[in-house]
């Protein structure tokens, strides 16, 4: 149950590094274009047995320039059996919960950017896009901060996500004495130099 939720949790994390690479503040600021140079998807999840945490950095992604930060599209994905969590068998429980050899990959597709305020050389921004987890693709957002850094732009965010969305099982083990909860918290942090 709790290797399932970690599946769960790092696949939604990879998912959304992919709109990342926006390279101004503001919607009325050219995005330059550019691939993913760096970038790390994580997720926090809890069970019966406690706390856990899957990270990947086996992410890439690409962003393509627009004239405005509104119309930037992009994609950001992470093969799922790079998600580790640091127990190989909740890994292993989690990787067969994300069924990884028939959905090998992980992905976020970039529909529009929301911009929000902006504080210095950062904006709070919000992704709408599209996760595509265990085969099925789902509408969804994640809030978080754009800034420029390097040569590119880095994005950092969080949001929630129930991995009962996309028909993850397995979250309960030995008839339900060990519990996954299906909630978790998808963080990203992730790099775009100019192409």
């Amino acid at each position: 149950m709790e290797n399932c939720m970690t599946r769960t949790q790092t696949v939604g994390t990879l998912l959304l590094v992919l709109g990342l690479g926006l390279a101004g503040s503001g919607s009325g600021q050219v995005v330059v274009g550019g691939r993913l140079n760096k970038g790390m998807l994580a997720f926090d999840g809890h069970g019966t047995l406690g706390d856990f945490t899957g990270t990947t950095s086996s992410v890439t992604g690409e962003m393509t320039s627009t004239p405005t930060l509104v119309t930037a599209r992009g994609w950001v994905e992470a093969p799922a059996k790079s998600l580790v969590t640091g127990s190989g068998k909740r890994d292993r429980d989690m990787y067969g919960s994300l069924e990884v050899e028939k959905f090998p990959v992980i992905r976020f597709d970039l529909d529009s950017v929301a911009a929000g305020v902006s504080q210095g050389d950062s904006t709070a921004v919000t992704l709408h896009g599209r996760f595509t987890i265990h085969g099925k693709t789902l509408a969804d957002t994640i809030p978080g901060w754009l800034w420029r850094s390097n040569g590119g732009s880095r994005f950092r965010g969080r949001t929630p996500m129930d991995v009962r969305r996309y028909d993850i099982g397995g979250l309960s083990k030995m008839l339900g004495l060990l519990k996954m909860n299906p909630n978790l918290i998808v963080r990203m942090d992730v790099e775009f130099s100019k192409n």
